[in-house]
């Protein structure tokens, strides 16, 4: 039972809802439960955090100070995770506006979501997810575009306002490593790939995203020239590691391998990596050199019940530079806003994937890729890569 279970389960912590899969964003709220039980945050940062990644029964919301009975119900992954959007886009929105917003814990999962808005019978007013599955829904017709008179693009750093899904938040996965095992320190996924010189075993996500990047920065690529992807040259290199890949499908278990000893270097959330450098004293060490920078956005499905503008407004409130700053530095976090990198205290420059040196460095998964036709099979490149990656390091 997970760390997070357990607070839920015993009722340390009754608020939570109970969780659910894991992706990062719930990956965030397990190592904000790890930090409460280490004494580095507070219950109170720890539960603002909570309610803005949906594992609260209630979050807040943003405007004029106003009585009012209306609510904003957001959905996200309230679960085994760890999107803590703190303590700056909770109480502080409730207490301006008297608007009530609610958590739902179940998931933005896009069948729910094409249901409810072909159905008529839409109870979700903004959504919690990753790029792809917005750029996906909007091309259904499912989503509100987002009203850039309200929302300000200027905060959102260049290439990620999209039409129906703005970024809130940025993270990265990064090539971590132990430094009592390695003579040198690896830099690059060339390095990763390099056996001979870094020996020992090694392990990348199960799913492909960001591994498959990977491979085409090992197969030479810069980070800038990453897409398009030639999907059987990433997947040859894949195969390349076999023999000294191990595979995970949660933050908690990535981190784990490094700790127990399993493998020399794999594949992080910097988030992840930022736990493993503290605990360790710097045993543990990470590149921000090719790492790859996503986003999660925030949406609107097509007549939701608050109302667009109120959930702009709401989606507005989290652009505040200083409260990202605040989500940095309770779950890791990166602020979307260009405007909070400066604002961020040097003694957590080195844990934010925005600073002007890291960004640089770095790659940027791009969603329309994933989203394209492949050409094969009617599938697309999302559906392919998935299929093959799977096959490659499974067999």
């Amino acid at each position: 039972m997970t760390l997070l279970k357990t607070l839920y389960e015993k009722d340390l912590y009754p608020e939570l809802v109970d969780v659910g899969e894991t992706s990062y964003a719930r990956d965030c709220l397990t190592l904000a439960a790890e930090r409460l039980a280490r004494g580095e945050i507070s219950r109170r940062d720890f539960l603002f955090g909570a309610a803005a990644l949906g594992a609260l029964p209630v979050l807040a919301a943003h405007a004029q100070a106003q009585a009012t009975t209306r609510q904003i119900v957001i959905v996200n992954w309230g679960g085994d995770s760890i999107p803590a959007y703190a303590k700056a886009f909770g109480e502080p929105y409730e207490t301006a506006t008297g608007i009530k917003v609610s958590l739902d814990g179940t998931g933005p999962l896009p069948a729910k979501i094409r249901a409810m808005v072909q159905s008529g019978k839409v109870v979700w007013d903004l959504i919690d997810f990753d790029a792809s599955k917005a750029i996906v829904l909007d091309g259904e017709g499912l989503l509100q575009p987002i009203d850039y008179s309200i929302v300000d693009k200027a905060k959102v750093y260049p290439g990620w306002a999209y039409h129906a899904g703005v970024a809130f938040y940025i993270y990265s996965s990064v090539l971590t490593y132990d430094t009592s095992k390695l003579a040198e320190k690896p830099m690059s996924w060339v390095d990763f790939w390099d056996v001979k010189k870094f020996p020992g075993q090694r392990a990348l996500r199960k799913t492909p995203e960001g591994g498959i990047e990977a491979c085409m920065m090992a197969a030479g690529r810069a980070p800038k020239d990453v897409y398009p992807i030639d999907i059987d040259l990433a997947v040859a290199k894949v195969k390349e590691l076999k023999s000294n890949l191990i595979t995970w499908n949660t933050g908690s278990q990535s981190q784990d391998l490094l700790r127990n000893g399993e493998v020399v270097m794999a594949q992080l959330w910097h988030s992840r990596s930022a736990t493993l450098f503290k605990e360790s004293k710097g045993k543990y060490q990470w590149t921000w050199n090719q790492g790859l920078m996503n986003v999660d956005v925030w949406s609107v499905p097509k007549n939701n019940p608050a109302g667009v503008e109120a959930a702009m407004k709401l989606i507005a409130f989290t652009q505040d530079p200083q409260r990202q700053v605040d989500l940095l530095r309770i779950l890791g976090n990166g602020p979307v806003n260009p405007a909070a990198a400066a604002m961020v205290p040097d003694d957590i420059k080195m844990f934010d994937p925005t600073q002007p040196e890291h960004r640089a460095v770095q790659a940027v998964l791009n969603p329309d890729w994933w989203n394209e036709p492949s050409g094969r099979g009617g599938l697309s490149n999302d559906a392919l890569v998935r299929e093959k990656w799977l096959d490659a390091v499974s067999l």
